[in-house]
């Protein structure tokens, strides 16, 4: 049976720029190309879910324009329930600038639009039928994020929270979430540590992990790979080495495939070497959800990387 997943979050229309380097401050450079582009680390983390083997459910807000036209029928594309996805005749349809250098590196600016309108009340509707976990992120309001959390702990779901973009996280109303997985720089934000080796990773982790007391903290390491933390304490699991073309979505796979590869397997330490899989499959392609890979195409990545 497919496990069904919701994902509460962002959708954005992604303007991903070309670029040989980033401009230096008053600098002007010329680009070498532009693209439109599905994204949102909410919209997201559904495709790959979907793409993954879930029966995916949408919750999240756009905007009563011809972005949000083409993203919805995209989510619908992969099959992927948008009942929950609302119009909000009052906001756009969110946006983000993603320039991309050539060594594959990015920068995102994100302007919210609908996305911060996304409330108790949409979660409340999405929350009524079963799910077998739910996903969110921080690009929809915090105080509907803390509100996921309760009533996710209230119907026994597990929530996991990409504590993605970067900001200060009242990890005290997040009291006995399942999973928190930011990145290096959300760590940094959530901490105030800078995770520069593995035992800098370890103690931001626990310091999580403390004010939390989440089941698992998860640390996504980028090439160094991925360190999972609980009560047990912290395992590393080493990233696959790959060339990367484009790291926009890589966080985003890596989540999605983290919680159904759990849902499988039951054990988070096989679901974060998966998930390092996909991600690592995920940066080799350009654009966020186009590289965005099928079930399939990761099962023979991560078989195949397994045994070299």
């Amino acid at each position: 049976m497919q496990p069904r997943i919701l994902v509460v979050g962002s959708l954005n229309m992604d303007l991903r720029l070309s670029l040989e380097r980033m401009p230096a401050p008053g600098e002007t450079c010329f680009g070498r190309s532009y693209a439109y582009i599905p994204g949102g680390k909410g919209a997201n983390q559904a495709v790959a879910a979907a793409r993954l083997g879930g029966q995916v459910a949408f919750c999240g807000r756009r905007g009563e324009d011809s972005n949000g036209e083409i993203l919805e029928e995209g989510l619908r594309r992969e099959g992927i329930d948008t009942a929950c996805l609302k119009r909000d005749a009052a906001s756009q349809t969110g946006l983000a600038v993603i320039p991309v250098e050539k060594n594959g590196q990015n920068r995102i600016v994100v302007l919210s639009g609908a996305n911060m309108q996304v409330n108790r009340a949409d979660v409340e509707a999405a929350l009524r039928q079963p799910y077998d976990a739910v996903i969110t992120q921080l690009e929809i309001p915090l105080e509907t994020v803390f509100a996921l959390h309760e009533m996710t702990q209230e119907r026994g779901i597990p929530l996991c929270i990409d504590a993605g973009p970067a900001m200060p996280l009242e990890l005290e109303r997040l009291a006995g979430a399942f999973l928190i997985s930011p990145n290096e720089t959300e760590t940094a934000a959530i901490t105030g540590i800078q995770v520069t080796d593995d035992a800098s990773a370890l103690e931001a982790a626990g310091r999580i992990r403390a004010r939390s007391h989440a089941a698992y903290v998860v640390l996504k390491l980028g090439a160094r790979g991925t360190l999972v933390y609980s009560r047990e304490g912290g395992r590393f699991y080493d990233a696959y080495p790959v060339r990367p073309v484009d790291t926009t979505a890589a966080g985003d796979a890596f989540t999605a495939a983290l919680i159904l590869r759990y849902l499988a397997c039951g054990h988070m330490g096989e679901a974060a070497a998966y998930a390092n899989a996909v991600g690592a499959l995920t940066v080799m392609k350009e654009g966020a959800q186009p590289s965005l890979p099928a079930a399939a195409e990761a099962e023979a990545f991560y078989a195949a990387r397994r045994e070299a």
